[in-house]
């Protein structure tokens, strides 16, 4: 359910490169959650580091809303960046389970191509 790839590099070389890498393979950047300053914010602190990628294919979630608008729920997908026992790490949860939520066979090609480069990207970037 969960796909996650370990990688050496720093948490800022990581978010650089994983940006650079959605890029690349046709997604775009939404946005990106610092946890850390956002919850330092309310007060809260969290270590060690977690930043939260959502990024999105238009032309592949264009067919999918075209398909179900509920399923804007599960959108854009997330692509997790964190710290963990001294390790930099990458964590998505596979759109192909996500999309098995909304019983949409039809989509399950599509969720299949969007979760292939997802993989992708997060082992160019982890490099």
């Amino acid at each position: 359910m969960v796909h996650i790839v370990e990688s050496q590099k720093s948490v800022d070389e990581l978010a650089a490169d994983l940006e650079a890498a959605v890029v690349r393979y046709g997604f775009g950047v939404m946005a990106v959650h610092n946890l850390n300053e956002n919850m330092a914010r309310k007060g809260v602190i969290l270590e060690p580091a977690c930043r939260v990628f959502e990024v999105c294919n238009p032309h592949k979630a264009r067919i999918v809303l075209e398909t179900s608008l509920e399923i804007s729920t599960a959108l854009p997908c997330r692509i997790s960046l964190y710290e963990e026992e001294g390790k930099t790490k990458l964590a998505t949860i596979k759109p192909t389970a996500m999309m098995a939520m909304f019983n949409r066979p039809e989509l399950a090609s599509v969720a299949a191509e969007v979760e292939a480069t997802m993989f992708e990207i997060m082992a160019d970037a982890a490099g």
